[in-house]
């Protein structure tokens, strides 16, 4: 018997894909890489297997273009803001914004750290070089504001990847229904890594 068809009724091919990718994604962030199967995956979608390979050649393609599809949305949001002026309401705005941007995205960001290691090298290297495009945003504000006097006694590398794991650690804890809503939790945060880089509050 044929359990799955490769598409199910009434669906698009593009419907089908963004179930496989979202399917995959819960997958790998519950059980991880290695632990999950392309059978696993297109069960959880209800397509056949060899369906599954029309989409998507390999496993590893699978998880690279999982990690390219976050790393890439990710840098067309930040695109749209503005880091310019102020050092100090640049650093804010960029923790505000991470803070924001990533909260709703636990388990891309769990994957996106946790399974670069499933990575061959070619994908690594790929997405390595979108979250270098990243994390050169806030190492830039950081050289601006050592440059001006804003912040003091900082390197601006070492600094930006100390913020970016204190930030999206955030991503392990949170809860909507916790003590701090979102906003107040952004204001302390906010405090901490102006605080970090000797910025005046």
């Amino acid at each position: 018997l044929i359990l799955a068809m490769a598409r199910k009724a009434g669906t698009t091919s593009q419907d089908t894909e963004a179930q496989i990718y979202a399917a995959a994604r819960n997958l790998f962030a519950r059980y991880g890489y290695a632990a999950v199967s392309m059978r696993q995956i297109a069960g959880d979608v209800g397509v056949n297997q060899a369906a599954l390979y029309h989409y998507t050649p390999t496993k590893q393609d699978l998880l690279a273009g999982l990690l390219t599809r976050h790393m890439s949305a990710l840098l067309e949001a930040i695109g749209a803001e503005d880091f310019s002026g102020d050092p100090v309401h640049a650093l804010d705005h960029f923790t505000r914004f991470h803070i924001r941007y990533h909260i709703p995205r636990a388990e891309e960001i769990f994957l996106s750290y946790m399974e670069l290691r499933s990575l061959d090298s070619e994908h690594f290297a790929a997405i390595n070089a979108l979250r270098s495009q990243y994390e050169e945003i806030l190492r830039q504000i950081l050289k601006t504001g050592l440059k001006s006097g804003a912040f003091s006694d900082i390197d601006p590398a070492i600094s930006a990847m100390a913020i970016l794991s204190m930030l999206t650690g955030i991503t392990n804890w949170y809860s909507p229904e916790g003590r701090l809503n979102q906003p107040e939790i952004e204001t302390c945060y906010s405090r901490l890594v102006l605080r970090s880089v000797g910025a005046s509050l």
